[in-house]
């Protein structure tokens, strides 16, 4: 199963990272935050490590939901 990512806004400052280390799977919202385009290549890109400030999380599925 593909991994799945989020933006936690409080710890996105901004600076563009995730874009330049990842294009094709984020990009700049209008609020100067960081948005996520593209899960697939996202986790390609190496998802939460591309951000150095720790804003892009991956989000864990509870496996013992029916």
């Amino acid at each position: 199963m593909a991994k799945k990512f989020r933006i936690n806004k409080n710890r996105c400052i901004g600076c563009g990272t995730c874009v330049q280390s990842c294009d094709k799977a984020t990009k700049l919202g209008g609020d100067m935050k960081a948005e996520i385009i593209d899960q697939e290549k996202l986790e390609e890109c190496g998802g939460a490590k591309v951000c150095p400030f720790g804003a892009i999380e991956e989000i864990r599925e509870d496996k013992t939901k029916k």
